[in-house]
């Protein structure tokens, strides 16, 4: 198996002294997962953080063997992740991402709602300019997975009011949480939790 795509790092695991499995978004092969020699060494540490947009190169003898991998920096969000709301959206959308979506299954409309939404969030002047955004791409992936989107009153597209999005991101935590990370390793909606309290703050400041 051969396969060059640009991709969407959302998950790297520390696997041995240097090297790295990681976990990518693409547009044509959906999630794969693949063995990257030296992603911990000085070279690819910088390119090998989730959100970065990356160009992957896939390789492997045997269908049944994990693939070996290269990552190429198309686009680097780490820069952005020295802000805590931001870095907080970007943690959360890729380990959303990484633990809800199965492998080798293509959803072109998350790859893409995802690399606007990672855009978004490093470029909006404010969280306003990103969260309805952040709102749409759970209730697309919700979508995506056969889950349906009643959890968000039909109809109801929040824009830049805050009040209206943290109401929205509440009445979809169940669904998330019930179908999408239930039975999954490790406390990932403790992720959006931290992040819905860092927002809520912003609508604080907004009342008083």
């Amino acid at each position: 198996m051969q396969l060059r795509a640009p991709a969407i790092l959302i998950a790297a695991r520390t696997h041995g002294e240097t090297a790295i499995i990681a976990r990518l978004l693409t547009e044509e092969y959906g999630v794969v997962a693949c063995y990257v020699a030296g992603g911990r060494g000085r070279r690819l540490r910088p390119v090998a953080i989730p959100g970065n947009s990356v160009e992957l190169q896939l390789s492997a003898r045997s269908a049944s063997q994990l693939p070996f991998g290269k990552l190429e920096l198309v686009e680097s969000r780490a820069p952005f992740l020295s802000e805590p709301l931001a870095a907080g959206a970007i943690g959360w959308a890729c380990a959303l991402t990484a633990t809800a979506l199965p492998e080798r299954q293509a959803h072109p409309p998350l790859y893409q709602a995802l690399d606007g939404l990672l855009t978004a969030i490093c470029h909006a002047p404010s969280a306003r300019g990103w969260a309805a955004a952040l709102v749409a791409y759970e209730t697309l992936l919700l979508r995506e997975l056969g889950y349906g989107a009643s959890h968000v009153v039909e109809g109801e597209r929040p824009q830049g009011d805050m009040p209206q999005i943290l109401a929205a991101m509440d009445r979809l935590a169940p669904a998330l949480d019930h179908y999408l990370l239930a039975d999954r390793r490790g406390d990932v909606m403790a992720a959006r939790l931290r992040l819905r309290e860092l927002l809520g703050r912003i609508v604080g400041r907004i009342v008083e």
